[in-house]
């Protein structure tokens, strides 16, 4: 009896264990993907924003000449922080993630993606800065309004992207939920 009590306990252990293992490798697996998928968006953004602004800052005069500079300018960063990222997410194993660490991982990404958001927000202002400033000025106006019209644009699409993201991330923080919870399966014995 003692060792069918024991097998019948190890038994259910053990499904459970491997039970919320596949929950853990999935919910890795999915944030990884997502976390793949938004740096791929971000870089298309940022590889259409540089091969367009640097056509079109050639052929262009004035006003839109200097919008499509900085949109090429600045999206050599977005590229930069896409490849990084997709690189990151290239490398991450999610099986080697414990449950802590794969909570701590999609928490940091979402605060980051939540901390960025408040940045476009900045960059935004500082667009619109600039464009304001434009209508004072004589030392060529032009470049500031194109400037600061390129900055507002990044920086809303930014904004965008970067809530869209934290909520795509966010809708799996339930996926956790099951593997913190004591109300799986349990075994009871009476004497």
């Amino acid at each position: 009896m003692q060792r069918f009590l024991l097998l019948s306990t190890f038994l259910c252990c053990s499904t459970l264990l491997f039970s919320q293992s596949d929950l853990l490798l999935d919910f890795n697996q999915t944030r990884i993907q997502k976390q793949k998928t938004a740096m791929g968006i971000l870089g298309t953004w940022a590889i259409g924003n540089i091969a367009v602004g640097s056509i079109l800052s050639t052929r262009q005069e004035g006003e839109s000449k200097y919008f499509n500079q900085m949109n090429a300018g600045w999206n050599v960063i977005n590229l930069a922080i896409a490849g990084f990222g997709y690189y990151g997410a290239l490398k991450a194993d999610p099986a080697a993630f414990d449950l802590y660490e794969s909570i701590q991982e999609q928490h940091k990404l979402q605060k980051v993606l939540l901390f960025n958001a408040g940045l476009d927000i900045g960059y935004m202002a500082g667009g619109a800065y600039l464009i304001e400033r434009s209508k004072n000025t004589t030392d060529r106006p032009e470049r500031l309004s194109g400037f600061g019209k390129s900055i507002m644009l990044q920086g809303a699409f930014l904004f965008t992207f970067d809530l869209i993201t934290y909520f795509v991330l966010a809708s799996d923080n339930e996926m956790i939920r099951p593997l913190l919870s004591s109300d799986g399966v349990g075994l009871m014995l009476r004497f």
